[in-house]
């Protein structure tokens, strides 16, 4: 006896046929992928910690992961040496005349300088120029000017005002000042403050990325300095001269040490 199916069940019976051959395409596919066979790795990555634009970057599978922050420390101190730039410059009708006035302002200010207790081996002689001048478009020469430059370190910032003062006196009107800095004579003890702060900001960033994700934070892997290590000015430092008075003011301000450094940790 033969039975007809009904088109009502036949459209049901189509439907589960097709379902089935998806499902089991999927599956196929699923058992062919990285993950199935167990070899996959993921990387995530970002650039807001909280702490500034320090990159943390994770990378984990099923034996382990490793996450990569990046700390930063910065301490501030007080510099205690100004390196002074100035020189003399003359005038006159010839090279001689302008040389040997020049050669004597500059000895009358380098005997201040040492008199004021600026160390000998902290002056240098940085610079001479000789010039011809010209009058009125003229290419004969109408004299000529003589430049002569030297930069002194001045490691007592109580009496460099003073230095300063006298020195520019000494060298009366031929005196020239092209600038002066500031410096820290000795940034290890900073150093060593400011690469302790970077281990600690790298730890917490650490501590807190494997808090968030669920994971144990492990031992240190690597640790790389990325910073070089340059003091910069963290307010302005001035130092200008008076119209009259006995010394030049001198503010030393603060600068800044900064390190950066790049830590790998195991995560579990």
């Amino acid at each position: 006896m033969t039975e007809a199916v009904k088109p009502l069940y036949r459209a049901i019976l189509i439907g589960v046929a097709t379902a089935a051959l998806l499902i089991g395409a999927f599956l196929l596919g699923s058992a062919r992928s990285p993950a199935a066979a167990g070899g996959s790795a993921g990387m995530a990555s970002t650039g807001g910690t909280g702490y500034g634009s320090a990159g943390v970057q994770l990378t984990s599978s099923q034996a382990g992961g490793r996450i990569t922050v990046t700390g930063t420390g910065t301490v501030t101190g007080t510099p205690d040496q100004l390196v002074l730039s100035m020189g003399v410059q003359t005038n006159a009708s010839s090279v001689s005349i302008a040389l040997r006035q020049a050669n004597e302002a500059a000895s009358r200010v380098i005997a201040s300088l040492k008199a004021g207790g600026v160390r000998k081996t902290d002056i240098q002689t940085s610079g001479l120029s000789i010039e011809p001048n010209y009058s009125n478009g003229s290419q004969v020469p109408v004299g000529y000017s003589v430049s002569e430059q030297l930069t002194a370190t001045l490691r007592d910032l109580a009496r460099a005002g003073s230095q300063i003062q006298a020195a520019a006196s000494a060298g009366g009107n031929a005196t020239t000042v092209s600038g002066v800095s500031l410096n820290l004579a000795d940034t290890s003890r900073l150093l060593a403050r400011a690469r302790a702060a970077a281990v600690r900001d790298a730890a917490a960033k650490a501590g807190q990325f494997a808090h968030g994700l669920g994971r144990t934070l492990g031992g240190v892997v690597s640790v790389s300095d990325q910073s070089q290590v340059v003091p910069y000015p963290e307010f302005s430092a001035a130092v200008a001269a008076k119209a009259a008075g006995s010394s030049v003011p001198v503010s030393p301000g603060s600068q800044q040490v900064s390190v950066q450094i790049t830590v790998i940790y195991a995560i579990a």
